[in-house]
């Protein structure tokens, strides 16, 4: 009996069962290498990208007269049997390695040996990464959706604190007087980078190596750019060792999933102390809020920790990413498999975590009269010293003048808008009875009527400004 491995009927090779690789090899593998082997468990969530673009490999081989009609009609209909099988019976105790080779199997199973000429000219090497790039470009379509609704609800917040002063905060230090309108376009301008950021990513997934065998180029006449349009790439990948091995668009999606993890962990935040009994200026609703099992007063902004918890996970992501295809040589390696874990981890998080934040902002309200009754009129400080360069005195001399009366009000325990003309007075004469009329939150906004200012008229510019760059993004989606 020959000690060469055989082959079933299926095309694997019994030594190696679930392998499509096993006759180059005398005997079988090492037990203790068959669980580090098997990928199955994360990529067989790819099986709809590898069944669709075997479709379009199937359509490639019949264009270069690699299959004739009849072959090509018995493979898709073999190829639409599997997908159905799939998602009615899922993958049962399947050995396979990985999702191609159950596909591969499957297919087998359907329409016999002729499924065995679907692999000509492709290599797992371009097929995994096609599939890959495939899931990519549709999970940023889905968050890309999503980050537009946080967007939209960010904007209806700021219509509603449109007139409601709050404080603006440096070092979480009160600063100066802004519109709670301001403080909610801060965060809604950051998300629409975020939306940049993810149109850049689908954009680089977008490359379609399928057509690259794994690593020299296919042997057959196939029409690429064909594939490209069948599958709703942008473009053909011009160069098949590059193409088998880029990795960089995920790294791209990952570098944005990380930062609206920035972005939306800074505005829990800010949720977290805003909802606080010290703060009060906003009420989460009761769907985004949980209680405690002991102390029944509680109101926990559960939404925001767990958003805030999960920006963690996506920093970690890119980290594993960058640091796996650190000192990779040319070429495909084995080690790029680990790529897609991160990848749908990334998704899964931000799929989750975004609407749920979205719907917190949506329900969310301002709470007018916590918020006004914690304004300090220290929040006018930069005012007094505006009012006495108004007067002509150089900016340096008014700020150590209105220092020493910040100082003086802390020291006598009386609010700053309470010191008398006299104590002003005595710091510079250019104090008058006017002063009193910079200790208004309204006209503190107003004169700050720059761009990107908190004035009434500059809130209104970029409120115009979100709802044009929404809408682009609403014409442009997918």
């Amino acid at each position: 009996m020959s000690d060469e491995p055989r082959e079933t009927d299926s095309g694997q090779s019994s030594e190696h069962p679930g392998s499509l690789w096993g006759t180059r090899f005398d005997g079988g593998m090492a037990p203790e290498m068959v669980s580090l082997n098997r990928s199955l468990s994360v990529d067989s969530r790819l099986w709809r990208e590898d069944v669709r673009g075997s479709k379009a490999w199937a359509q490639a081989l019949r264009r270069a007269d690699v299959l004739n009609p009849n072959e090509l009609s018995s493979i898709i209909t073999g190829l639409e049997g599997v997908a159905h099988r799939i998602e009615r019976e899922g993958f049962g105790a399947a050995e396979e390695e990985d999702i191609h080779t159950v596909v591969e199997r499957m297919l087998l199973e359907e329409i016999g040996s002729l499924g065995g000429k679907l692999h000509t000219g492709r290599s797992r090497n371009d097929q995994s990464a096609t599939g890959v790039r495939l899931f990519g470009m549709a999970a940023c379509d889905r968050i890309r959706e999503h980050l537009l609704t946080l967007c939209r609800a960010l904007h209806e917040l700021a219509l509603r604190g449109l007139h409601l002063p709050m404080p603006g905060y440096t070092h979480l230090q009160q600063a100066q007087p802004i519109r709670a309108a301001h403080w909610a376009l801060s965060h809604l301008f950051a998300f629409l980078r975020d939306i940049d950021r993810i149109e850049v990513a689908k954009d680089a997934a977008g490359v379609l190596p399928l057509g690259s065998g794994a690593v020299a180029g296919c042997p057959f006449p196939i029409d690429r750019e064909a594939l490209k349009d069948e599958l709703g790439f942008r473009q053909v990948s011009p160069n098949s060792i590059d193409a088998v091995a880029d990795r960089d668009w995920i790294c791209d999606l990952l570098y944005t999933g990380a930062m609206v993890g920035v972005h939306m962990s800074r505005l829990s935040e800010d949720l977290v102390l805003f909802s606080s009994l010290e703060f009060g200026f906003v009420r989460l609703s009761d769907g985004f809020s949980t209680g405690s099992s002991l102390m029944p007063q509680k109101r926990n902004p559960d939404v925001a920790e767990l958003a805030r918890g999960k920006s963690g996970r996506l920093n970690g992501n890119l980290v594993t990413l960058l640091t796996l295809l650190k000192g990779l040589p040319t070429g495909y390696n084995r080690d790029l498999q680990e790529d897609k874990e991160a990848l749908f981890d990334t998704c899964d998080t931000l799929e989750v975590t975004v609407p749920a934040l979205a719907g917190a902002i949506k329900t969310a309200q301002f709470v007018p009269g916590k918020i006004e009754s914690v304004m300090d009129s220290q929040l006018f400080a930069t005012d007094l010293a505006d009012y006495l360069v108004n007067k002509g005195v150089p900016f340096r001399e008014t700020h150590e003048i209105v220092g020493r009366l910040v100082r003086l009000a802390e020291q006598s325990e009386s609010p700053l808008n309470e010191l008398s003309l006299d104590d002003m007075r005595r710091e510079h004469e250019a104090f008058e009875e006017d002063v009193a009329e910079v200790f208004d939150w309204e006209r503190s906004t107003e004169v700050r009527d720059t761009i990107g200012g908190t004035s009434l008229k500059a809130i209104q510019e970029q409120l115009e400004e979100v709802r044009a760059r929404l809408a682009g993004s609403e014409k442009g989606k997918g």
